[in-house]
């Protein structure tokens, strides 16, 4: 499974793992793949620093990666500035009565009523500063391309750059722009996605890049023999996200994971459903009783980011807290359907090794 990006980042194998837990970031990159650490889900720098300080010191010394939320073209401002007055009180209105209707609870007074402040373009940058005073070899940025300045700034502190393109036009962009490494995120994957399947994006990508920017095959990838195919259609290695949901360390995000790991083990590749009312915009997400409130007839239209996801954010967190597996609400490929059990990150990293290694000794077999 060894390609040039191994050498390039010291690693293992070309496995990159995207992840808002830090404890399956560093168990990845220990087991010889490279953890990519969503920031997000941070509302502020002191967290992320110590958090990052907790990276740098159980990862035994091996490589890791961060993501960031960060558009190209910069949003203005205005500091101070309630950005709780641009929501109609028409979308405030169907939350309260769908989180109602769905038997949802309201949370401790005082508790998740911030919001989603790292999908904000300033906060993002902070996540940015904080980062470089570690030891990041890779920043990813779920957006496509940053800014010109961020992408400048990574390389001068010698730390690759990659962004996650939907269209091969999106990838020859962001090749222009400077970026490193191009994420062909398909279909099929879980969270932000386009409507070009990974079988099809890929190749179109790795020709329209070239051979000199190495492209990452996205999308539906849960098992060697998906790894395999990936790197048969010329991606470098492979970025995967939705199966590291699925594992034992995932489970020190939260202390409320027995509904998520419920809905996740019960449900099949047809599942899920791409709607914008997640971030706004398009991501898929699994099937439940709340992305279907958002369909039903006389529903609002999801808000542009960011503010759909400031009107959803105190919602997502009662509705963690509530447990329910009807109605959870979390970003999640196709490849949902093969996460039917939990299992420590080694054993699943160990698997998609010893599976390429058979899909390729049995496409050898098929050799004249």
């Amino acid at each position: 499974m060894r390609t040039p990006l191994c050498d390039a980042f010291g690693i293992d194998y070309p496995i990159f793992a995207f992840t808002p837990s830090e404890h399956v970031a560093a168990a990845v990159s220990r087991a010889g793949g490279l953890g990519v650490l969503g920031c997000v889900r941070f509302n502020d720098t002191e967290e992320l620093e110590q958090t990052l300080s907790w990276l740098d010191d159980n990862t035994d010394g091996k490589p890791y990666g961060v993501d960031i939320v960060m558009p190209m073209k910069v949003p203005e401002e205005v500091k101070g500035l309630d950005v709780s007055s641009m929501i109609p009180d028409e979308h405030k209105q169907f939350v309260d009565q769908t989180l109602l209707k769905l038997g949802i609870p309201p949370l401790p007074e005082g508790e998740g009523r911030d919001g989603v402040l790292g999908w904000l373009h300033s906060v993002a940058r902070s996540h940015l500063d904080v980062a470089l005073q570690h030891r990041p070899v890779l920043i990813a940025n779920a957006l496509g391309s940053p800014p010109k300045d961020v992408i400048d700034k990574c390389h001068e502190h010698g730390v690759k750059v990659a962004a996650l393109a939907g269209a091969a036009k999106h990838a020859l962009s962001h090749v222009q722009n400077g970026v490193d490494i191009i994420v062909a995120q398909g279909f099929e994957a879980g969270g932000h996605t386009g409507e070009v399947a990974s079988m099809v994006l890929t190749p179109d990508i790795v020709d329209a890049v070239g051979p000199d920017v190495p492209v990452l095959g996205a999308g539906g990838i849960g098992s060697g023999r998906q790894v395999a195919a990936s790197l048969a259609l010329g991606a470098q290695g492979v970025w995967t996200g939705s199966i590291w949901l699925g594992t034992e360390e995932y489970r020190n995000l939260s202390a409320n994971h027995s509904a998520w790991e419920t809905a996740f083990t019960r449900a099949t590749s047809s599942d899920t459903v791409r709607t914008r009312v997640y971030t706004g915009k398009p991501a898929r997400l699994l099937k439940t009783r709340w992305t279907e409130a958002w369909a039903e007839e006389g529903a609002p239209q999801p808000l542009p980011m960011p503010l759909q996801n400031l009107l959803v954010a105190e919602a997502h967190n009662r509705i963690v807290a509530s447990n329910d597996p009807d109605v959870i609400s979390m970003p999640v490929g196709q490849i949902v359907g093969r996460m039917n059990e939990v299992r420590p990150v080694a054993d699943v990293m160990a698997d998609l090794v010893a599976e390429f290694d058979e899909t390729v000794k049995r496409l050898d077999g098929f050799s004249v």
